[in-house]
């Protein structure tokens, strides 16, 4: 039997696919990402950490169970404090970039959704946004082939998204979403459809904005 979060992807598909098949995205997997597009990309991508630290923050408030609170909270320590943050940093330093870019259309109405569902407090919307986040970039990075790009401003960005512990982070996810759907009636299954799709649409759009830098 189909699990609530395969059903929820299979509703927007090919828009899934055109995320995490992005040539931009791939690009990054092959090193290939000029320096003033990847500084671009990474200062707009800077700009969700804010609002996601606080969306994790609301998953651990609005989760239904203690299980489930426990590993928001302890990737949440991560994303504050340690290794992604401290990739920002190091990486926009390489390449000349800002920490207080101003945001791009795109940054800010997926900062906005993050904000909505997080100001509900409602936790199958909050696990249905945080999932598509992630998932989609597991979904990128996992294409990556060895030996991955010598510049750590591209290999270290794959790894935070690839590997063990971020797989079995993206499987607590779906499993969060697959356990709550099972319990959804189907008006408040098309809800988290809603906010799952509008979360995917703006990953392209996200994609596409950095992918035109690469074009232009």
């Amino acid at each position: 039997m189909t699990g609530f979060s395969d059903w929820l992807r299979g509703r927007c598909e090919a828009e899934w696919t055109a995320v995490v098949t992005h040539p931009f995205a791939l690009a990054i997997t092959t090193g290939s990402v000029p320096d003033a597009a990847m500084r671009h990309y990474l200062e707009q991508d800077f700009r969700f950490v804010d609002a996601f630290t606080a969306l994790l923050g609301a998953a651990v408030a609005s989760a239904d169970t203690f299980e489930a609170r426990v590993p928001y909270g302890r990737f949440l320590g991560q994303v504050a404090t340690t290794e992604e943050t401290t990739y920002f940093h190091r990486a926009l330093a390489e390449l000349g970039g800002r920490l207080d870019a101003p945001p791009e259309p795109v940054t800010a109405a997926f900062v906005r959704l993050m904000d909505e569902v997080r100001a509900r407090q409602d936790y199958p919307l909050i696990a249905a946004v945080l999932c598509v986040a992630e998932w989609c970039y597991l979904g990128w990075a996992s294409r990556a082939r060895e030996p991955l790009p010598e510049r750590f401003v591209h290999r270290e960005w794959i790894e935070l998204h690839e590997g063990a512990e971020f797989r079995a982070w993206v499987a607590f996810l779906r499993g969060e979403l697959d356990r709550l759907g099972a319990g959804l009636d189907e008006p408040r299954r098309a809800e988290v459809l809603d906010v799952f799709r509008r979360a995917v649409e703006l990953e392209k759009a996200f994609f596409d904005m950095a992918g035109s830098d690469m074009a232009s």
